[in-house]
């Protein structure tokens, strides 16, 4: 690709970026801090991808979806995930009508364009396949029926961490799913202070206001699809996905720590996550800088550790950390 053409790009995204910024200023009337975890859900909504969120509860993990969603003319949908929810509460289900002896279709609230499926390690296995389908076919088969289900459509799941009682651990082909996994941590004090000063009130919370239709969506996907990424750091990709499955080839002593490398979805989403990135910053164009920071939550569900890693209290993130540092960025 020409220097003109990088440049075309850019234009067009600083031109588009009033968007994201508007959205941004809209979400901070709720959230407080909390930048890389509204950063993360725009690269989610940008690049197409689902994504996890896990932390303690009232981390406002399930507030800044439902204020993302509120700033989207879109169709939202909260579940509540628990243990005695069924596959057909989330899809939906044949409904019999003695009156004409006939069977009619009652879709289930999966069909939305942003789902926020809360504490989706509470509920059990055969729900969590459900979602399973729905995530990746981008359709739902009730009755021999296949729906389609609408475009964007988006989840956006939360859970608790997995020492938490009454949790069922996601299966790892479930977890790669998704594109990006974000670790929530809590607040500094100075943002600690500012959430007790806006929210232990009996103010009214703040209104949030619809900015983006669906087709602003599909179009802004269009303008991350077109940002430049250059063979070399695609080959950079490639070998920080590939070191994870061969560290010996790359002379890294990390073999016995890995029982399983990262996924090719991993390859594909990394790309895209690293175009969505971009865009947030205003460029046209991937840095390896943009890889790297957007690595870390692209990877760190792909990656199984063994037991020996954690007998050494390694987690993915020190085995991921270890392939950022080796590998040789162009």
């Amino acid at each position: 690709m020409e220097n003109n053409d990088v440049r075309q790009i850019t234009e067009k995204v600083k031109e588009e970026s009033f968007f994201i910024n508007n959205v941004t200023s809209e979400i901070a009337k709720v959230i407080v801090g909390q930048q890389y975890l509204v950063e993360r859900l725009l690269i989610g909504l940008l690049a197409n991808g689902h994504i996890l969120l896990e932390g303690v509860p009232g981390l406002a993990k399930t507030t800044s979806v439902i204020t993302l969603a509120k700033t989207i003319q879109a169709k939202y949908q909260r579940i509540q995930f628990t243990p005695d929810l069924l596959p057909a509460d989330l899809l939906g289900t044949q409904i019999y009508n003695p009156q004409d002896g006939k069977f009619s279709v009652r879709k289930g609230p999966i069909f939305g364009n942003i789902i926020l499926a809360d504490e989706i390690n509470r509920a059990p296995a055969k729900v969590q396949s459900a979602l399973l389908e729905c995530m990746q076919e981008k359709e739902v088969t009730i009755g021999g029926e296949t729906f389609f289900l609408d475009d964007p459509f988006l989840v956006l799941a939360t859970q608790n961490p997995i020492e938490q009682e009454g949790t069922y651990p996601l299966p790892e082909a479930q977890v790669d799913r998704f594109m990006l996994k974000l670790k929530i941590t809590y607040p500094n004090k100075a943002e600690e202070r500012e959430i007790l000063d806006r929210v232990a009130t009996t103010a009214a919370p703040a209104e949030i206001k619809p900015l983006i239709s669906t087709d602003d969506i599909k179009r802004l996907r269009g303008i991350v699809n077109d940002i430049y990424i250059d063979d070399k750091i695609k080959d950079y990709i490639v070998d920080i996905v590939d070191a994870s499955r061969h560290p010996e080839t790359y002379q890294l002593q990390l073999e016995e720590f890995i029982e399983f490398g990262a996924s090719p979805r991993a390859t594909i989403y990394l790309t895209t996550a690293s175009k969505a990135y971009a865009f947030l910053q205003g460029r046209g164009y991937v840095t390896p800088q943009d890889v790297k920071t957007i690595g870390m939550d692209v990877l760190r569900h792909r990656i199984i550790i063994s037991y020996e890693a954690e007998a050494e209290e390694m987690t993915p993130e020190d085995v991921i950390q270890k392939i950022f540092d080796h590998i040789e960025v162009p």
